[in-house]
């Protein structure tokens, strides 16, 4: 025993308790990085989407040490695409974490998009201290990041003390995921990830969401007024929209559709809820449906321009139709055109209301209506198979879709990601989906360069192989996230439809001058030599058979894989089937 230690064993026992007292007190501290972390991991958001830099690099560092996954992009706007999609696939906001004012901009745009999509999501930017961004003295990279936001996204907060950390991300995850779903922006500014406090006030300032998205449930009279209307229908059709696959309600969803016996019609991302080989299927049909029937049935589908905004010639007579339409959005109710039976609520309450007040005995569907639309899919299908047979050499579209759809049907729980102008377009239509959220694609906004970013989100979200087809120029904004595919070694193989240019590789400069024409790339690019640059595989793939072969090795071995399919130059339209909105000059060359 030392000296010191044996003089206090020999000290009275009052003077050992004054000298008890008179010890210093350790207290324990927290930070505002840590409580950010703490405040994520509490509501089960262990993953972030990001791009490291300052003032949030050391953030990424330590959200990886306490366990949370942490996937860096090349670029913001891929991380959101990736978060967005998280969203979508798991019903929990994404997160997507970036710097400040270029970084915030860059994920803007894939918040925006996610708002407008309805994905659930939440980007987190650090950003300049407030008492120098509002007297604009010039700090790094200053911008007033919140009042660029909130026109953008559902809402907005920004937070100054650590202690309101907990608070802000509660609001944030309930404003992302209640009501109709959307993008978040919370605001960090630089000081607050280094704000100090005690770290047991700062555990009891962490909030735990309950019931962040509690049930709606439909008035009875409006249950009741939706199905006297779709009772009476002579030619009646649902619609099923990408709101109806995040809603997860699978089973009340088919249940319902079948009872009714009434034909369907997926909207793009809504493929697969049921089969598009079911019976009752339209998608194949889908002109002759919408024109022809008299009471259309939305869920989870807006009336916006992809189904023509529910007028026009596409849908037959004016004003002639009786909508019916479930939402969670009350204010979506005549955004178009009148809406006779709103039914304002979730999904699956909405749905398995309807179910009930259906009961045992409501009547088959039309058997002339349900025969007419048969044989006009069965036509077009028959139409259609020869161009899916076709072994041309260049590839045209439909021969590389023809190869493509058959390998989904053979492997139908993979994720199918989908962009481009054709390559989007004739997809939707010729490759069936069987299982749902399994087809994931621009969406509402009908915006270029998700695809890595949505194949990178699903891979990581669902362990499933992704199939990204790509047109060259969709492949152009998003490109460089191979290399994060292959450093994360993802399941994904990435399918280019190369054929030389944006619509197509032919265009020619009309002054006969040096220059390439607007829609013209490099002829011959080799964008499987991206991917092998980065340690994965790469193929060049000239023919249906060198295709069908690249993908399933690439799927069977889950290596990260890209395949530059050869298309013929000229195969191709200006803009897909949207070339009526491309605006046509009236000034004619004299």
């Amino acid at each position: 025993m030392s000296e010191a230690a044996t003089a206090t064993a020999q000290k009275p026992a009052a003077t050992a308790a004054i000298d008890a007292q008179a010890a210093p007190v350790v207290q324990t501290l927290t930070d505002g990085f840590h409580l950010v972390i703490d405040a994520l991991k509490l509501n089960g958001l262990n993953t972030i989407y990001g791009v490291p830099g300052i003032p949030i690099t050391d953030l990424g560092r330590m959200a990886q040490a306490e366990g949370i996954r942490v996937i860096s992009f090349r670029h913001e706007q891929n991380a959101g695409n990736a978060a967005a999609i998280a969203g979508f696939l798991t019903k929990k906001p994404g997160i997507c974490l970036t710097v400040s004012a270029p970084g915030f901009l860059n994920g803007l745009t894939a918040l925006a998009n996610a708002t407008t999509n309805c994905f659930p999501m939440i980007l987190i930017s650090g950003s300049s201290e407030r008492e120098i961004v509002d007297l604009q003295q010039g700090d790094y990279e200053e911008m007033d990041q919140l009042a660029i936001a909130k026109p953008l996204c559902k809402a907005a907060f920004r937070v100054l003390h650590a202690a309101d950390i907990g608070i802000a991300v509660a609001r944030a995850i309930r404003a992302a995921v209640s009501g109709r779903p959307g993008g978040v922006y919370l605001d960090l500014p630089g000081k607050l990830f280094s704000q100090v406090m005690d770290a047991e006030a700062g555990a009891r300032s962490l909030v735990k969401v309950i019931d962040a998205a509690p049930a709606q449930i439909p008035a009875p009279a409006a249950v009741t007024r939706a199905l006297d209307v779709l009772k009476s229908a002579k030619r009646p059709l649902i619609i099923l929209g990408k709101g109806a696959a995040y809603a997860q309600a699978d089973d009340e969803i088919r249940a319902l559709v079948e009872k009714s016996g009434i034909p369907f019609l997926p909207m793009s991302m809504g493929k697969g809820l049921l089969p598009d080989t079911h019976p009752q299927c339209a998608g194949a049909a889908r002109s002759t449906v919408l024109k022809d029937s008299d009471v259309v049935v939305l869920i989870g589908a807006r009336l916006n321009w992809l189904l023509s905004h529910g007028k026009g010639k596409n849908w037959g007579e004016p004003y002639s139709k009786k909508f019916i339409q479930i939402d969670i959005e009350p204010r979506e109710m005549d955004s178009n055109v009148e809406i006779v039976a709103p039914v304002v609520g979730d999904i699956g309450s909405c749905v398995s209301a309807l179910l009930a007040g259906m009961g045992s005995a409501w009547p088959a569907a039309p058997a002339d209506w349900v025969a007419n639309v048969k044989a006009k899919k069965d036509d077009n299908i028959a139409k259609m198979a020869p161009k899916l047979m076709k072994n041309a050499v260049p590839m045209c579209y439909h021969t590389a879709l023809g190869v493509l759809r058959t390998i989904i049907k053979e492997r139908p729980d993979a994720i199918l990601v989908n962009e481009g102008a054709n390559t989007l377009d004739l997809a939707r239509g010729i490759i069936d989906m069987y299982q749902p959220r399994k087809r994931l694609d621009v969406g509402t906004w009908g915006v270029m360069g998700i695809g890595m970013g949505f194949a990178i989100g699903a891979a990581i979200e669902t362990g499933k192989p992704v199939l990204a087809i790509e047109g060259d120029s969709a492949f152009g904004f998003s490109g460089m996230e191979v290399e994060t595919i292959c450093r994360y070694n993802l399941p994904v193989c990435t399918v280019i439809f190369n054929n030389d240019g944006i619509y197509r590789g032919t265009d020619v400069n009309p002054t006969g001058g040096t220059d390439v024409a607007p829609t013209v790339f490099v002829k011959g690019s080799r964008y499987d030599k991206m991917m092998e640059a980065f340690g994965g595989v790469g193929v060049n793939a000239t023919t249906a058979d060198e295709l069908r072969r690249a993908v399933n090795e690439a799927m069977d071995s889950g290596k990260p894989t890209l395949i530059n399919a050869v298309i013929d130059p000229g195969s191709g339209s200006e803009s897909g089937r949207i070339g009526n909105l491309n605006p046509q000059s009236m000034l004619k060359k004299k």
